[in-house]
């Protein structure tokens, strides 16, 4: 059955879910309405069986099959005080008794109901205003059939005799009809639950894959999707699918063809510089060489931008602090006036903890806090990390570097000493081919934010900017899982 509502079209749910509501309310309706009419048969039943038993009681003649009378045996004397409650023999030790007289001008109807159970709210028997006595005696016998007590039921006419009236298939518990109103609710409620069950797991196919759909590209998404759902469903994601294919394709189209530009420039560019070293004018040398590097950074530029947007690493697990430290170390290494800050203390979300009492932060010792692990390229990563100290050189003169994080994100911070900078400028420098405002003077094609800008969104973060008392600060956030 999951299989085949895996493959259905929305056009045949919609169908099916209108039937099922159909089918499920009219069975409930027929039910409800089913026993509704049941219960009216019962009562019309008690009724008619009050007229014809006043009948037997007036003539003394047999009353229905279903009905047994004898004359009722009393305790002690057989004289009858009208004003005094008579004693009737066999009766159970707690018993209701409930008194009803009916009088006409020629006649006297008395009547006593034993229950064990209940004495009967005669305020809801209609008002006498000269009705015949054998229908205010089909009242009393419809009203005794309204509640499950199994009563006995004594009357006389006048002085005579008292009668033991009693009639288990007419006003007993057993001959109530069973109310289903209870299971046509229930039938109605199961199927309410399966049209929304069905329906809300179609709906959240779609929301799984609105979410898929935003993660892709970031570290532990899909590179595909795979077709599941309905059909319509299956048929988008096929045809994301290709059309995914197709991109991923001619990225690496994209990276062979620069691949092989860039290898080829490698060997005309060297004959250049072999050429410009025999040139006499250092002036002119110097200006050949320098147009040079310019080139074929440029093309090696638009290759690692190529390569960064193809996502061809594989995820892992490492520790972002010791990456960017031994990045830092690098460029020490070679004289470069870069600084790392260790953190003292890490923040985390003590809510999300099991043991957390309610919302805030938690500081960890500073142990904790130069291992702060995260999930992600690190070819990449280390490479986006460079681009930032590069840019922090280029312009600000020296490069101040620390790591922060907290449960969710991991922050890679980058600051420099460059001179004061446009709002406008900063919120445009992860544009490709943008440059700061002294660009003139510094090598460079403009392609190092963007490349830092699309491994962030390929880490679930972003790359962003802000002013700082001594310069600018970068700050690459990234998430940890």
């Amino acid at each position: 059955m999951g299989k085949f509502f895996a493959f259905q079209s929305l056009k045949i749910f919609a169908v099916l879910w209108t039937l099922g509501g159909l089918v499920t309310g009219g069975l409930a309706v027929w039910i409800w309405m089913g026993s509704q009419a049941a219960w009216r048969d019962h009562l019309n039943r008690a009724y008619e069986t009050g007229v014809v038993l006043y009948e037997s009681l007036r003539q003394r003649t047999e009353p229905p099959q279903y009905v047994q009378m004898s004359d009722a045996k009393m305790k002690g004397s057989s004289d009858i005080n009208p004003v005094t409650l008579p004693q009737f023999a066999n009766l159970p030790a707690r018993s209701h008794v409930t008194s009803i007289s009916i009088s006409t001008s020629k006649t006297r109807l008395q009547l006593h109901i034993v229950s064990t159970v209940l004495s009967y709210p005669l305020a809801k028997l209609p008002p006498n205003t000269n009705r015949p006595v054998a229908a205010q005696l089909g009242e009393i016998t419809q009203m005794m059939a309204s509640y499950c007590s199994n009563p006995i039921l004594f009357a006389r006419f006048d002085q005579s005799k008292w009668i033991r009236i009693e009639a288990p298939d007419v006003w007993g518990c057993d001959a109530a009809p069973k109310d289903k109103r209870l299971i046509a609710i229930a039938i109605l409620l199961a199927g309410l639950v399966f049209i929304l069950s069905h329906a809300f797991d179609v709906t959240s196919k779609f929301s799984r894959f609105a979410i898929i759909l935003r993660r892709r590209g970031v570290v532990g998404g899909n590179s595909e999707f795979t077709e599941q759902g309905p059909n319509e469903l299956r048929e988008v994601m096929k045809a994301l699918n290709e059309y995914l294919a197709h991109e991923q394709d001619r990225l690496e189209k994209r990276a062979m063809v620069l691949s092989g530009v860039s290898h080829d420039l490698g060997t005309p560019a060297t004959r250049l510089r072999l050429r410009a070293a025999l040139i006499e004018d250092k002036e002119l040398r110097r200006k050949l060489e320098t147009d040079i590097d310019q080139m074929t950074g440029m093309i090696e530029s638009v290759l690692t931008y190529t390569r960064s947007e193809m996502n061809a690493e594989e995820p892992r697990k490492i520790s972002l602090t010791s990456l960017v430290q031994s990045i830092v170390d690098d460029y020490n290494d070679i004289g470069k006036p870069v600084q790392f800050l260790s953190a003292d203390a890490v923040e985390m979300d003590k809510s999300r903890s099991v043991f957390g009492a309610g919302g805030g932060n938690i500081a960890l010792p500073q142990e904790d806090a130069r291992r702060v692990l995260v999930t992600a390229r690190p070819v990449s990563l280390g490479r986006a990390v460079a681009n930032l100290i590069d840019n922090a050189l280029k312009y600000g003169r020296r490069a101040t570097v620390s790591v922060r994080a907290d449960s969710e994100t991991a922050v890679v911070i980058v600051d420099d000493e460059g001179g004061n900078i446009s709002d406008e400028v900063v919120s445009q420098l992860t544009g490709p081919f943008l440059r700061g405002q002294n660009a003139d003077f510094i090598e460079g094609v403009g392609l190092g934010l963007t490349i830092v800008s699309t491994i962030a969104r390929q880490h679930g973060g972003a790359v962003s900017f802000e002013h700082v008392p001594k310069g600018l600060r970068a700050k690459l956030t990234i998430r940890r899982h």
